[in-house]
């Protein structure tokens, strides 16, 4: 085939623990002082790496345009193959102070060709992102919105200690920056937004309403953050907030060792979605999943633990761990699943291509049982999919991930990576799930398809390129390739295999 061009219970009881948390930064609110502007940091939008002063201002901003093209696995119908773009242009205004600074962010997402005849009836559905940007956006082909991604201030009673308030983006597992290299970057691509994110893949993203607190002693961190999420992702107004939220609290141990560097983060989240209307997405059936009005509310508990070895001839060696339980209650159903990942990875003492080979397991429990009062596939809750699913047709969810990694630096400016996936479902009597969790009021946020009593799903190979032209400059090339399996062939006979690519221009001021 050819390949084209390519709302919440939870927060009433958090009022006074704010309170108390506000209460213990207003000695230091009360003697602000002055001091001269800095950019604000790249955490607060993941995205810059300078600013420009506009008197006591810092301004701030970047541009990402990408060009998708998909070959989805084809139903026989609608049409699978096609090509469309978009772009993101935001531009934040702020200032950062000795005991208070404040960013201001507005978006203005655009999409242009959206396929109009790219969705199937039932089982086979949306035939790619396409279709989803397409639906999500009222069936207009051609949008564009501008709305505030980011809204904030943030008090300080001391540089270890701040609290801020507002609208913000936060990425879990990212409360603290490694110094090893390696094991930021590990940190970075294996272990952050893997339950909670902002979606900056999608052409939208998320953003998150409510508090963040944060307490450093020297090297430890304990991050705590109350939200709700916002609209956005696959939708382009991404102004409004949605009746979905959690509670977020972390302690993160860096250590540092002659032999090699490591870090330990033990986590807790509390879910709350409380659309009784909005029907949920599992394998029971339809009537029952109709007859369920009840909340989701789900308590995830887990940690993870890096580490990095130095040797003196054989090279770097590192692995990581994460794991996660969950309890709580699914609607109508009591919930009970887990998910577990496991990683090595070795960095040859080479000259040339600084190669860096890994390996990994990762695993998200699914319900092999439709008719019991048990839920027991892993919910991803409000993850950023894409760096575990670089060709985002699977998620953590129901899901065995066998894969295999390699990447290069043939130039200082040029990085490549190349990533291999073979993919399972965790359950036979289980779906098939995609998604990144809710993005619009009425919209579930996960889609899944029948398995038709089978488990194998695909194989995956995919190659990224990455050309930093300048400083601010890059531009990215990715190409992904899939041969669809039992699952797949039941839902898409007349074609099991799928593509997809896209070329990527990011810019930043």
């Amino acid at each position: 085939m050819p390949f084209p061009i390519f709302r919440n219970r939870c927060f009433v009881m958090l009022r006074k623990l704010l309170a108390i948390i506000f209460l213990s930064f207003l000695p230091g609110l009360l003697f602000v002082e002055s001091a001269p502007c800095q950019a604000p940091s790249p955490s607060d939008s993941g995205k810059k790496s300078g600013s420009l002063s506009a008197g006591p201002f810092d301004i701030s901003g970047s541009w990402r345009t990408r060009m998708e093209s998909w070959d989805w696995f084809e139903d026989g119908g609608a049409e699978s193959t096609y090509t469309f773009g978009h772009s993101l242009f935001r531009l934040s205004i702020g200032q950062t102070r000795s005991r208070l600074d404040w960013q201001a962010e507005a978006a203005v997402p655009v999409l242009f060709a959206l396929p109009d005849d790219a969705i199937a009836p039932a089982p086979q559905g949306q035939l790619g992102l396409g279709a989803t940007y397409y639906a999500a956006n009222d069936n207009r082909q051609n949008i564009a919105r501008i709305f505030l991604k980011q809204g904030f201030i943030r008090f300080k009673s001391s540089e270890r200690r701040s609290l801020r308030l507002g609208r913000f983006e936060f990425l879990d597992g990212s409360e603290v920056t490694p110094k090893d290299p390696t094991l930021a970057v590990m940190e970075k691509t294996r272990i952050t937004q893997r339950l909670i994110g902002n979606f900056g893949w999608s052409a939208v993203g998320r953003s998150f309403d409510g508090v963040q607190f944060t307490q450093d002693w020297k090297k430890n961190n304990f991050t705590f953050v109350a939200a709700r999420t916002t609209q956005g992702v696959f939708q382009a107004d991404g102004l409004g907030e949605l009746d979905v939220g959690f509670v977020y609290g972390s302690y993160t141990i860096p250590i540092s060792r002659k032999s090699g560097d490591s870090e330990l983060r033990v986590f807790g989240i509390g879910y709350d979605d409380p659309r009784g209307t909005v029907l949920k997405t599992d394998n029971r059936p339809l009537a029952a999943r109709r007859a369920d009005h009840d909340s989701i509310l789900l308590g995830t508990f887990g940690a993870d633990y890096l580490q990095v070895f130095n040797t003196s001839s054989e090279g770097k060696f590192d692995f990581l761990v994460w794991g996660a339980l969950q309890a709580g209650s699914w609607g109508v159903q009591t919930d009970r699943a887990g998910a577990f990942v496991g990683e090595f990875g070795w960095q040859p003492p080479a000259r040339h291509l600084a190669p860096w080979l890994s390996a990994g397991y990762s695993y998200g429990s699914g319900d092999g049982n439709p008719n019991d009062n048990r839920h027991t596939t892993f919910d991803q809750l409000l993850p950023t999919p894409r760096p575990y699913a670089r060709f985002p047709f699977y998620d953590m969810q129901n899901n065995k991930d066998l894969y295999a990694a390699l990447d290069l630096h043939p130039h200082r400016q040029i990085a490549l990576r190349t990533e291999a996936h073979s993919l399972w479902l965790a359950e036979r009597n289980d779906l098939w799930y995609l998604g990144g969790g809710p993005y619009q009021p009425g919209t579930f946020g996960y889609v899944g398809r029948p398995s038709g009593g089978h488990s194998k799903l695909a194989n995956v190979w995919d190659l990224s390129v990455d050309y930093k032209i300048a400083r601010d400059l890059g531009v990215t090339f990715y190409y992904a390739s899939a041969w669809g399996s039992d699952v797949i062939s039941h839902i898409y006979p007349k074609g099991a295999n799928g593509q997809f690519g896209y070329v990527e221009l990011n810019t930043s001021f």
